[in-house]
């Protein structure tokens, strides 16, 4: 069979108040066949949905939002906007930037301790090892997902607080889970750092040294999607289970009953 080239969708809505927002229809599974359109959706959190984007959201008759913030980030920013007929799932993930110290860092902290914490690689190796994290730990929560999908929970729409990491690599998963490539994985994973979908950041002093160019690289790894990252992902699956086929069924309890649900309610026909 010939390996067919990962497929992005050419156009999207422009969403004034949803990051990162799309459609994951398209791409190639194993078996020549692709995900659909229109049946699994991912983006940055809802919080900030203006009514026009709530309108355009409640048009995709969506059956599931999975939230994957947690408390502290939905103080922050607020609970997803109300979409009538809606079923909302919070589940939360780690944060790669989680601790309340460690964002008040983010936010407030001068040049020299960002120097410190984040500075010669200390970023992007968070980064990594959060996502290695994700996997081995939160094996409960992306069964929980895949079960709920598999259960006819579609179209469905996967978010965090950027539409990066955690909604990432649980879309990574899913994608996983109905055979599409890892190599058309990342292509969609890495557009996230496309500049009109990047997480904003936001420091407490606007002020020139708050927001220098030196700040800035140091922060940049945080709100990156790096290749890096996703490997990072993909070698944990490998060193504890050897196989993504082992991965999915003994880490995450996937029949291959289930399996087949997902490729049906996914897949094209």
């Amino acid at each position: 069979m010939t390996q067919q080239s990962p497929q992005i969708p050419s156009t999207e809505p422009e969403l004034a108040g949803v990051r990162n927002f799309r459609d994951v229809g398209g791409l190639p599974a194993d078996d020549g066949r692709r995900v659909r359109h229109g049946v699994l959706f991912r983006s940055g959190h809802l919080a900030h949905a203006t009514e026009e984007d709530a309108r355009y959201l409640g048009s995709l008759g969506l059956h599931t939002i999975f939230d994957f913030r947690n408390a502290s980030d939905i103080r922050i920013e607020g609970p997803d906007v109300a979409l009538a007929g809606v079923t909302n799932v919070n589940i939360p993930l780690s944060d790669p930037a989680d601790g309340k110290e460690f964002w008040a860092m983010v936010r407030d902290g001068h040049l020299d301790e960002l120097r410190v914490v984040l500075g010669e690689g200390q970023a992007a190796g968070r980064m990594s090892s959060s996502y290695r994290s994700i996997i081995t730990e939160r094996t409960a929560e992306h069964s929980r997902v895949l079960h709920t999908l598999a259960e006819d929970s579609v179209p469905a729409l996967m978010h965090c607080a950027a539409g990066k990491d955690r909604a990432g690599l649980s879309i990574a998963v899913t994608l996983l889970a109905v055979g599409v490539g890892r190599d058309a994985i990342l292509a969609d994973y890495l557009e996230s750092s496309a500049p009109h979908r990047r997480y904003k950041i936001r420091r407490g002093d606007n002020s020139a040294a708050a927001l220098s160019p030196e700040v800035m690289e140091l922060l940049a790894p945080l709100f990156d999607a790096r290749a890096e990252y996703l490997a990072a992902a993909f070698e944990t699956i490998e060193e504890r289970w050897g196989t993504t086929d082992r991965y999915l069924e003994e880490g995450l309890g996937l029949s291959s009953r289930t399996r087949e649900l997902l490729r049906a309610r996914l897949l094209t026909d």
